[in-house]
């Protein structure tokens, strides 16, 4: 029907909102729409015991979604921008992008310690994290700290940080904030401690190329500074040829008509980092991302990221 959209999303609470967001977004643009929620299990939705990096898979939270879409079950799908593979299936396009949520991560600390703050953990303290990104980083800022798997929504993670002895948690500030638990941050960590994950704070509409009455519909979601950084972003995990199961993290912002770009490759134990930054035209977002990433590899990326394709 020309006045229905469906819309395809995962199971989880954070997922939800998001996809409500994005209908709600549609419902004040095209008063009188219908819009249909259609919710789909991922791979990543299904395997919960084991850490992302070893399950070994891309579009883990994706590719489920996207078969709807390529079967016609669904109109677009709503996703979580860093979740998305670097090349997207022929026959479907990132319709739109919308503005960008805080890209920060942020400390929440156990409240039955004393210490509100990572600066301030005491000494082989114990931080919960699922995310190899955030070990490497954590790991070469304190390397005494121990590091404790966690996966799961967000409920899930806060009742076992509760119900543990560990000194606390890092999560991305976006998801903690879009599910109203941002009274339990207890601290921001800064850029220079902790580069995001690729597109962090970011959602991504999918659709199938060509339907032109979707992306007419979608236009008006389309935010193009937060498109244009996350391009250079993407493109720059796209050469490293990453997901979740390297060590990657990157922030584009733009400054004026350009883009600056940061970047971190970590090993596993945080002893090696490799961190740079370029910055260019806002019309060459692409290259930058790739120009980086090629100093990256030369700088010790290269060898960082063989051995730990070799340990997964």
């Amino acid at each position: 029907m020309p006045n229905t959209i469906r819309i395809g999303t995962r199971e989880s609470e954070l997922a939800l909102w998001q996809t409500y967001h994005v209908k709600s977004l549609l419902e004040t643009h095209f008063p009188g729409i219908a819009i249909d929620v259609q919710k789909i299990r991922t791979t990543g939705d299904k395997i919960l015991d084991a850490p992302l990096a070893k399950i070994g898979d891309k579009g883990l939270f994706t590719k489920e979604l996207e078969i709807a879409l390529l079967d016609g079950r669904v109109d677009i799908a709503v996703h979580s921008f860093k979740d998305v593979p670097t090349i997207v299936p022929v026959s479907l396009t990132i319709a739109a992008v919308l503005e960008r949520e805080d890209v920060h991560d942020v400390f929440i600390a156990n409240p039955k310690k004393s210490h509100r703050t990572f600066i301030g953990i005491p000494r082989n303290a114990i931080i919960a994290t699922g995310s190899l990104r955030r070990k490497c980083q954590l790991l070469n800022t304190r390397s005494d700290i121990q590091i404790v798997e966690i996966r799961g929504n967000l409920n899930t993670r806060i009742n076992k940080l509760d119900a543990s002895e560990w000194d606390g948690m890092i999560l991305a500030k976006a998801g903690v904030i879009r599910l109203g638990w941002a009274k339990r941050i207890t601290a921001v960590l800064p850029l220079e401690l902790m580069l995001p994950a690729v597109s962090q704070g970011a959602l991504a509409i999918e659709s199938r190329i060509g339907d032109q009455r979707i992306e007419e519909m979608l236009r008006p979601l389309h935010h193009r500074p937060t498109a244009l950084t996350v391009m250079a972003e993407r493109a720059l995990l796209r050469y490293l040829e990453g997901g979740c199961q390297i060590p990657v993290g990157a922030y584009g912002q733009i400054i004026g008509n350009e883009l600056r770009l940061d970047a971190v490759i970590g090993s596993l134990d945080g002893k090696r980092i490799v961190r740079g930054s370029k910055v260019g035209t806002i019309a060459h977002a692409e290259q930058i991302g790739i120009e980086l990433a090629k100093e990256l590899l030369i700088r010790g990326g290269k060898e960082i990221l063989e051995e730990i394709r070799q340990t997964f």
